[in-house]
C-alpha cells in the first residue's frame, strides 16, 4: 500500500473514511501498528507518565522525545508519522521533523504558535480541548485551521460540540479523549487498546485483548519451570 500523507488523510475526511490513529512509543509497536493498517501513530509526550511511570509534574525533555521518535520511526514506514512539541517550541519542533524523522508535529493551541510553525514549513496537528459552548469551540477550530494546521486534536468533543467542529473546517477532525463517531476518526494510545499494563491486571474497563492478563499468566508459569528446575519453554540446550 502507498504511504500515508497529510493530503491522503485530508481526502480522507473529504471521502467520508474515518481516519485510524494510535500513539506509541516503542518500535515493536509501532511495527504492530503498521501490520494492523493505522492510518496515524503518534509519539505523544504521555510517554512520561503511560511507560515511564513519572508523575503528571515530571516533564519530559526534548532529548527524550527525540529517542522516542526515533524508535517510532523505525517501525513506521507507510503511516504518517506525528510527534508531540512538550513546550511547543518552534526550535523543538524543527528538531522532532530533522533528526525525529516526524511527518508533522502535534502542539496544543494558541493559533499564533501553530502560524509560527506553519510559517516555518512544518505541517501542524494542533491540539484543543472541549467542555465549552460549542461556537465558542467552532470559532477555535477555524483560526487554528487559519494559522495552517493541518489536522485537528479535538480531547472532550461530546456528539453536537464534535460534529459541529467536524463540519465547520475542511481538515481532519479526530479525537482521542472523550471523541466518539462524530468525528473523522479515532487516535487512542495501543498500550489501551490492548490492554497492556498493570492497571489493567485489575480493570473493567474495556478494551479489545487483555494482554497484561497473558501477560501475567505466562511470566508466572515461566517463574514456576526454573523454581521447578525445568527447562524453560522457547529455549533449548
Amino acid at each position: 500500500m502507498d504511504r500515508i500523507t497529510i493530503a491522503a488523510l485530508q481526502a480522507m475526511k473529504r471521502e467520508g473514511r474515518k481516519i485510524v490513529g494510535v500513539v506509541a512509543w516503542d518500535t515493536p509497536m509501532a511495527l504492530v501498528a503498521e501490520r494492523a493498517g493505522v492510518d496515524l501513530v503518534s509519539v505523544g509526550d504521555s510517554v512520561g507518565v503511560n511507560l515511564w511511570g513519572r508523575s503528571e509534574e515530571a516533564p519530559v525533555s526534548l532529548a527524550e522525545m527525540l529517542l522516542v521518535c526515533k524508535a517510532v520511526r523505525r517501525g513506521v514506514k507507510r503511516a504518517l508519522l506525528s510527534c508531540d512539541v512538550p513546550w511547543g517550541s518552534l526550535d523543538d519542533a524543527k528538531r522532532l521533523v530533522a533528526d525525529g524523522g516526524a511527518d508533522m508535529v502535534k502542539v496544543l493551541a494558541p493559533a499564533q504558535r501553530v502560524e509560527a510553525m506553519a510559517k516555518a514549513g512544518i505541517a501542524v496537528f494542533a491540539e484543543f480541548h472541549g467542555k465549552r459552548p460549542t461556537a465558542e469551540l467552532v470559532a477555535e477550530a477555524k483560526e487554528l485551521e487559519a494559522a495552517g494546521a493541518v489536522m485537528l486534536d479535538f480531547r472532550h468533543s461530546g456528539p453536537e460540540a464534535g460534529a459541529a467542529v467536524a463540519q465547520a473546517v475542511k481538515i481532519p477532525v479526530i479525537g482521542g479523549l472523550g471523541g466518539g463517531p462524530w468525528l473523522d476518526g479515532r487516535i487512542r494510545m495501543a498500550h489501551a487498546a490492548i490492554g497492556y499494563g498493570a492497571q489493567w491486571l485489575d480493570s473493567h474497563a474495556e478494551t479489545y485483548a487483555h494482554v497484561a492478563s497473558i501477560a501475567l499468566g505466562a511470566l508466572s508459569a515461566y517463574a514456576e519451570d526454573v523454581r521447578a528446575g525445568r527447562q524453560i519453554k522457547g529455549q533449548r540446550g
